[in-house]
């Protein structure tokens, strides 16, 4: 008897499944191109933008700081971020061909995830500043020099690669059978262990692991972080100074709370809570709509950065 015959269907379902099918937004055929244009439209204003707050916070004498250091790192990686993702949709809508393969689907994720962690970090590590800027503003030139800002920098991109190459490989080592369709727009992680054949306990408490300590922990310690800062405002003796402070925190304030809470309902809250669809669109939101809110979030309400994007802006129309 030849030894293909004494193979499983699993088995061979497993042997012949070498991709996916991101099924995205397919139940709206109709509106493909719609989706199409918006989708476009949004990703180069999340790229122009950010790209333009990268220019002046170079740039610009006055936004040479700590501060301004960590939002071009943050603008950055929200080009980065976005870009994992949304091109690949718009390549979807465009051409709809939805198949990627297996090397393509784990590198995806593995960015996905990797930019994910950062951009905790990195907002835990602008919570940090705003707490030493307020809190001991004696000592923040001294405590918030270069050297410590590059370090911070540097921590924030790499701490997140090596634990989430071995957890993608971990994901993408498991058997996958039957359906190879991703009721999802980008290789995340609910949607493509719902695949997965056998046991996947093990991976789902690796999850809420890495999301305690990616997500909880910096959430918690940005937590903490504004409890002091707001107490110190508060014992403020002048109200232009309460207001000013205030100020310099709510724009860190409204991108923290978008981008963790999103992220919190995601991998963190129970699965029989919410549906496929309810993941598709709470992703949505935090890989796509946050990002194109997040520049005119912290432009809009912070005066030092109008002001240097006005000059840079009337500088380029006199060129």
């Amino acid at each position: 008897m030849d030894g293909s015959t004494l193979q499983s269907p699993q088995l061979k379902n497993h042997s012949k499944l070498v991709e996916f099918i991101l099924l995205g937004f397919s139940d709206v055929s109709n509106l493909q191109e719609l989706l199409f244009g918006v989708f476009l439209t949004i990703y180069l204003i999340i790229v122009m933008s950010n790209s333009l707050i990268i220019i002046i916070t170079r740039t610009d004498p006055s936004l040479q700081t700590p501060m301004y250091f960590f939002l071009g790192n943050f603008s950055f990686l929200e080009i980065c971020y976005v870009s994992v993702t949304v091109p690949r949709l718009l390549t979807n809508l465009y051409r709809q061909d939805r198949n990627i393969s297996f090397m393509a689907c784990a590198t995806q994720m593995h960015f996905f995830l990797v930019f994910g962690a950062t951009e905790c970090f990195i907002l835990t590590a602008m919570a940090y500043d705003r707490y030493v800027a307020i809190c001991n503003p004696l000592l923040y030139p001294l405590i918030m020099n270069n050297r410590l800002c590059m370090q911070l920098a540097v921590g924030c991109w790499l701490s997140g690669v090596p634990v989430h190459i071995g957890f993608t490989y971990w994901i993408f080592s498991l058997p996958f059978c039957g359906s190879n369709q991703l009721n999802h727009f980008f290789c995340d992680i609910p949607p493509v262990l719902t695949l997965a054949c056998g046991d996947t306990f093990m991976i789902e408490i690796l999850v809420y692991v890495i999301a305690l300590l990616v997500v909880t922990i910096p959430f918690m310690l940005i937590f903490g972080s504004y409890l002091k800062i707001i107490s110190t405002i508060l014992k403020l003796p002048s109200a232009t100074g309460r207001a000013k402070a205030f100020s310099t925190c709510s724009s860190h304030l409204i991108v923290v709370a978008l981008f963790f809470g999103s992220g919190i309902i995601t991998y963190l809250w129970p699965k029989s809570s919410h549906s496929a669809t309810t993941d598709k669109f709470l992703s949505l939101f935090y890989t796509v709509v946050t990002p194109m809110f997040n520049p005119m979030i912290y432009c809009l309400r912070n005066k030092d950065v109008m002001i240097a994007m006005k000059k840079f802006l009337l500088r380029c129309m006199m060129l």
